[in-house]
């Protein structure tokens, strides 16, 4: 006859079973989910300056500070098994040697929770005990009496926004744009681009699929690449949005090009 130690741990074996084959059945299910995130960037303004970037930089150096618009619907990708989406603005330009890879920045992000994550589900209120989580005073205290409140009607509850949507206007950056050689000034062929990071509950992480890399039901992101433009010199001004006409455009001559 089997001890209890045995028994619970039969028990509890079974238990993990059970429990990473839900697991691994909610992982796969979300490829049945469609996805048809799209963006839209455009430049708004460039600065580029020489000092220090950072509290503890110990050397000047130049720095770029870009400001820009987005449009984003990422209300696709989340789906029963998101737990938060984690979005990303990224400067790409050319390095100063012609053999060495583009350089890449992030300026700006944000992370996007999932309606279970705002909203979190408290046993108490199922069970109708939401009330004892509320603060009372201590016993031996008098409390003011509160003024009668004038009769209003109820206001009417606004819908809750949906989750994974952006119209930003004029952003700053969180981060600036710096280089390993210390020089920014006059860099040509600067584009911004959005990329995103979806992390779910349980399992893998998803990263950022451009248009043409989807597969199945899951299609790449449709726009989110700015127009091409260009650093300005060490002006130590802002240049606003002029739109160039032909060419490549300056700093804060980039218009967008890409639609929702």
């Amino acid at each position: 006859m089997h001890s209890s130690l045995v028994r619970l741990q039969n028990v509890f074996g079974f238990f993990t079973t059970v429990a990473f084959a839900i697991a691994a059945l909610v992982a796969l299910s979300v490829i049945v989910s469609p996805q048809t995130p799209s963006a839209s960037i455009a430049l708004r303004n460039v600065q580029v300056v020489k000092g220090r970037p950072h509290y503890y930089s110990t050397t000047k150096e130049e720095y770029a500070h870009i400001k820009f618009d987005l449009e984003a619907d990422f209300s696709s990708l989340f789906n029963w098994n998101t737990k938060q989406l984690f979005v990303y603005v990224l400067a790409t330009y050319p390095a100063l040697t012609p053999s060495s890879p583009p350089s890449q920045a992030i300026i700006w992000d944000t992370i996007m929770a999932s309606s279970a994550q705002q909203h979190p589900l408290n046993p108490l209120e199922l069970l109708g005990l939401s009330s004892l989580t509320t603060s009372k005073p201590p016993s031996g205290t008098k409390s003011k009496p509160k003024p009668k409140a004038k009769t209003t009607a109820a206001p009417t509850p606004k819908a809750t926004a949906k989750p994974g949507v952006l119209s930003l206007r004029n952003v700053k950056p969180k981060y600036q744009v710096t280089d390993v050689s210390g020089k920014l000034a006059s860099r040509a062929n600067v584009t911004l681009e959005v990329g995103w990071n979806v992390q779910p509950w349980v399992g893998a992480l998803t990263w950022t699929m451009r248009e043409g890399e989807g597969w199945g039901r899951w299609k790449g992101l449709r726009g989110g690449r700015s127009e091409v433009f260009e650093m300005p010199g060490l002006k130590g001004k802002k240049i606003e949005t002029t739109g160039g006409a032909g060419g490549v455009p300056r700093g804060g001559e980039a218009s967008p090009v890409v639609g929702v």
